[in-house]
């Protein structure tokens, strides 16, 4: 039974005409695939036997593990005729990337950077989401902080981001059909990709900042007016 009917289900913003975004919440540990993501490499036997979901996106790349109260998640409705849409793919979420940055500076966090340009999926990345680099995705130095998948119609785009308050690959890596010596190697690298939000400096112990700190940030829709006389 899947986790909320509506996680998923993009179909609700298409006929929105305003840039909206809402927190997304599980209610049972989650497996999500990219939208072209294979079933093949998911381990049947660990889904069933941990009682964990599985989910599809629309938007693309790797697989993103989800558990209640373990992470922060966003989807954000830009329609096609909002000044936040952009033609171009890899420059059309680098605006979310630094809304993030500016809602963990207004926390204590920085020193972090905004991936611009084509994804650069690396040699875990079409697997895991959080072990590639991808447009408009937040780093500290060599590690994630900030996944974002998107999803393109002819009505605008959906931006679905993710971070996590503790980065625990250990979890998803469990759901993927590998040899034991194969999956323990995955962790170990996959440990050094990413770091949860109480892994930095200073730690955020609590995503209710970080949730509130994004949604009163979030930009407003302003349609600039005729000029003044």
């Amino acid at each position: 039974m899947p986790s909320s009917p509506a996680l998923f289900d993009v179909e609700q913003f298409r006929t929105e005409k305003r840039r909206i975004a809402v927190v997304r919440e599980v209610n049972r540990p989650t497996l999500v695939l990219g939208s072209t993501q294979s079933t093949e490499f998911v381990d049947a036997i660990a889904i069933r036997e941990r009682t964990v979901d599985l989910e599809r996106r629309r938007g693309g790349g790797g697989a993103v593990y989800l558990g209640p109260g373990e992470q922060l998640w966003l989807d954000v409705w830009i329609p096609r005729d909002d000044p936040l849409w952009a033609v171009d793919v890899s420059a059309a979420g680098e605006w979310v990337g630094a809304w993030w940055m500016e809602a963990l500076a207004a926390l204590g966090q920085r020193g972090f950077e905004v991936h611009r340009g084509r994804s650069v999926p690396g040699e875990s990345g079409d697997l895991v989401c959080f072990a590639g680099r991808g447009p408009g995705e937040v780093f500290q130095g060599d590690r994630k902080v900030v996944g974002l998948s998107q999803w393109r119609a002819r009505e605008g785009a959906l931006f679905s981001s993710c971070a996590y308050l503790h980065w625990d690959p250990a979890q998803l890596v469990a759901l993927i059909d590998l040899g034991e010596d194969a999956r323990a190697d995955l962790t170990r690298r996959l440990a050094l990709m990413a770091a949860g939000l109480a892994d930095l400096e200073p730690p955020v112990g609590d995503l209710t900042p970080v949730r509130a700190a994004l949604l009163h940030s979030f930009p407003a829709f302003t349609v600039a007016g005729p000029p003044a006389p």
